[in-house]
């Protein structure tokens, strides 16, 4: 099942979007002080490319609290348009019945992109 829910969410616009998060990903990497945010783009790219039986889990990675800082320039700089477009899509989503698996990637990925220092995605082909 989640082999065709993957296959159904590239069909309807996932492919695009994670080509998007990928270009976006290459682009900010060109620069050195941009690839830590590159990495979370990618992460996101990641998720947006299999989103289900994926899932997102806090790390306890050795960064400590140097995260909330990087989270809250990553808001500032364009994290809160990815949230909202997640959530627009999300709450269209739910409208349909059909449409509720497809929804709740989306409140998947806006929980990521608002915040995605200190997360990991983990892929469960």
């Amino acid at each position: 099942m989640k082999i065709l829910g993957n296959l159904v969410w590239w069909l309807f616009g996932g492919l695009e979007a994670a080509v998007g998060y990928f270009t976006a990903s290459l682009a900010i990497a060109c620069t050195i002080v941009g690839i830590p945010v590159a990495l979370q783009t990618f992460k996101i790219g990641l998720l947006c490319l299999w989103p289900f039986g994926s899932q997102v889990v806090d790390t306890d990675s050795p960064t400590g609290c140097i995260r909330i800082p990087l989270n809250a320039l990553w808001i500032l700089f364009g994290g809160l348009w990815a949230w909202c477009s997640h959530v627009f899509f999300g709450i269209v989503l739910y409208i349909s019945i059909v449409g509720i698996p497809f929804g709740k990637q989306h409140f998947k990925m806006a929980r990521l992109s608002l915040a995605p220092f200190g997360k990991e995605v983990k892929l469960n082909f």
